[in-house]
């Protein structure tokens, strides 16, 4: 941020876990720090913050859209210039912006609410002209096991198979590959991650451990899962291999 621009933060020391990609949502809050910086011209204060909340039905009944449950909130607050209705209401649209040509894409906060949306979460965002804007990100909260450990979202505590083997997961999509990792993780097995064909047959070229080739079958870089299947086997005949898609 620029030196006029004061960074104020304030976390929930108690804050659940969540089911989201990092790299997303480091990318969310970059691209809403970023879009309230340019809103405070001569400067201002943004602030930070993160809390465990519970979105009953009767925030349902105005937001239909949203399930009710517990959440865990990231609110991105600046006391910058603020929006009018007209350009609120158009804020999340895909290359809608108010800035000079040149000065932004219009696409930052249409792919916060695509990340959120795809977390099966809720954005909400509330802005007065002259007094600022605040962005709140609310992503589902787990479920944790009395053993700990969270538990997927869907899955039923205590009928969840368990295992010690070690997987390597392939895939492209960080969303899925995400998911993936997170759910084996969370039934004990230890994960190793590999983003496209290419990378997992660099790391089966070492001395890692794998009990199972869990791979995505149509991907960039070259090599579909069908290949890598194949030349894994070649290289660790005993390797099991199963076959996914996102």
């Amino acid at each position: 941020m620029r030196e006029d621009v004061e960074i104020k933060t304030d976390f929930d020391p108690e804050l659940r876990s969540a089911y989201a990609d990092p790299a997303q949502l480091e990318s969310a809050i970059l691209n809403l720090a970023l879009n309230a910086q340019d809103a405070m011209v001569a400067g201002g204060r943004l602030s930070i913050t993160t809390g465990n909340v519970a979105l009953d039905g009767q925030y349902h009944a105005v937001h239909p859209e949203v399930r009710p449950g517990d959440y865990v909130m990231i609110a991105v607050t600046d006391n910058g210039a603020g929006m009018d209705k007209p350009v609120l209401d158009r804020v999340f649209e895909p290359f809608f912006t108010t800035k000079e040509v040149g000065k932004g894409s219009g696409l930052g906060l249409s792919m916060v609410y695509g990340f959120i949306k795809q977390s099966n979460g809720h954005v909400w965002i509330y802005s007065e002209a002259g007094l600022g804007t605040t962005v709140r990100m609310y992503l589902p909260a787990l479920a944790t096991k009395a053993a700990g450990g969270p538990v997927p979202p869907g899955a039923k505590p205590g009928n969840t198979p368990v295992g010690n083997e070690a997987v390597l997961v392939v895939e492209d999509d960080p969303f899925v590959r995400s998911y993936a990792i997170m759910s084996l993780k969370s039934m004990g097995y230890r994960v190793t991650a590999a983003v496209d064909g290419n990378d997992a047959l660099q790391k089966l070229g070492t001395d890692i451990h794998v009990d199972v080739l869990f791979t995505d079958i149509v991907m960039p870089g070259g090599i579909d899962g069908c290949e890598l299947a194949n030349r894994a086997r070649q290289q660790r005949p005993d390797l099991r291999v199963l076959f996914t898609s996102g």
